[in-house]
């Protein structure tokens, strides 16, 4: 037997469907700019973890998780007649807070190569002279 456990192969495909079915099929405004970051499925498959970002924001609205939750019924019952499951998982969704933590180290670090920029082009002038 492969490496993957069957839940993880049906969390791709859940990350995969649902990610379509958001562009393509829901058309709540609250959830336009959602990005499906990753999908955590039990073992029974009975159940599965939606994680997702606001595309250019750093927290999530009380209108997204609404929007979301309204959407979840649909968005199961597609799930269900397209993966073509025994059971559809019950759907929850958590915002995933490492693309927000990525992002801000990665401000950080452009901050550090900034100053490192620009005191590389002030030179030795900025420092006392040393006595021989």
């Amino acid at each position: 037997m492969g490496g993957f456990k069957r839940a993880d192969r049906v969390a791709d495909l859940i990350k995969i469907e649902i990610s379509d079915l958001l562009l393509k099929q829901v058309r709540d405004p609250r959830i336009g700019a959602l990005t499906i970051t990753g999908v955590k499925v039990s073992d029974d498959l009975r159940s599965a973890r939606v994680f997702f970002v606001e595309f250019g924001k750093n927290d999530c609205s009380d209108a997204v998780k609404e929007g979301l939750k309204k959407a979840s019924g649909f968005l199961r019952k597609e799930l269900g007649r397209r993966l073509q499951l025994r059971y559809a998982p019950e759907l929850f969704f958590s915002y995933d807070p490492s693309f927000a933590y990525g992002e801000k180290i990665e401000m950080l670090i452009a901050e550090i190569h900034e100053k490192e920029a620009d005191s590389s082009e002030e030179g030795p002038a900025g420092l006392p002279e040393q006595k021989q």
